[in-house]
């Protein structure tokens, strides 16, 4: 039998691992109240390291991003090596591909790496650091996500969840924008799937099809059984917004698509849940609670 590691505890997509992985013998702990060198890994034999400072705020410093996401994440892995630990899966993000690649196509699992904000860059040298520790008896498993949703879910989507149950009439109609997303259950059964056949190298877990910000509005509403008015928010009021605050309208009105193919037949794997069937189930967790 398997035995899972959780490093990072209370998280969104632990919780969300725990109640949907095949695995089940799964431990979780904190990396606030126990130093790697005092965690042993010998029990184990995967480490999910989900410890991260995900989500930009003025009040952490760029330092901190590299503490946590690059510096606590390698000497995990290392100590994991250190006491036989057989596979570390890494959660990376897309935002290491930056906001920007230049050349044609979609970004894949091959493409150059450009990060713009402290956050990709850390998650990015994470990745290079993790990579130099790989041999025979230590695989090193990297999984780059677009945004993740799903029961549970907080920050950005859950503010747009918010949005929609609060305001009839909001300016987001005609959006004709192309984003990834990553339905928690979907995300769950690629990291399934890579412990099972101990796989190694970059993969991108991402729901199979992308979905405009209207269509991401239009699912919400229909199952928070909202009847919301949307219309179109005239150019100039973009363009001013994108000049005074362009990452806010940047993740409403830009597009950010991947290639993910490579990923699905090296593991020989397809999400099983649609985007709408995730946003589906996502929202009616979140009427539970609300």
């Amino acid at each position: 039998m398997v035995k899972v590691l959780i490093t990072g505890a209370n998280s969104f997509i632990g919780a969300n691992f725990r109640k949907f992985s095949k695995y089940k013998d799964v431990d979780e702990i904190s990396l606030r109240e126990n130093l790697p060198e005092n965690i042993d890994f010998s029990r184990y034999d995967v480490v999910l390291h989900l410890a991260a400072i995900v989500h930009k705020s003025n009040k952490t410093p760029e330092y901190e991003y590299f503490k946590i996401n690059r510096d606590l994440c390698l000497l995990v892995a290392e100590q994991a090596k250190k006491e036989g630990v057989k596979q570390f899966v890494f959660l990376s993000t897309c935002k290491v591909y930056g906001d920007f690649v230049s050349g044609p196509g979609l970004r894949n699992e091959n493409s150059g790496c450009f990060p713009v904000d402290a956050y990709g860059k850390s998650k990015y040298e994470a990745e290079i650091g993790l990579n130099k520790l790989e041999d025979s008896n230590f695989k090193v498993s990297i999984i780059r996500t677009p945004l993740v949703y799903g029961e549970g879910v907080k920050a950005n989507m859950l503010n747009i969840i918010r949005l929609v149950d609060t305001f009839p009439v909001l300016p987001l109609g005609k959006i004709y924008n192309r984003k990834n997303f990553t339905y928690s259950e979907n995300l769950v059964g690629f990291i399934d799937r890579i412990i099972e056949l101990r796989s190694t190298g970059i993969f991108i877990a991402m729901d199979e099809n992308s979905i405009s910000t209207t269509e991401l509005v239009k699912y919400l509403s229909k199952y928070l059984g909202k009847k919301n008015v949307l219309f179109k928010l005239p150019g100039i009021f973009i363009r001013i917004g994108n000049f005074f605050v362009p990452r806010i309208f940047d993740r409403l009105f830009g597009s950010l698509e991947f290639d993910n193919n490579k990923t699905k037949e090296i593991l020989d794997y397809e999400p099983p849940f649609s985007t709408e069937e995730g946003i589906k189930r996502m929202v009616l967790s979140y009427k539970k609670f609300r």
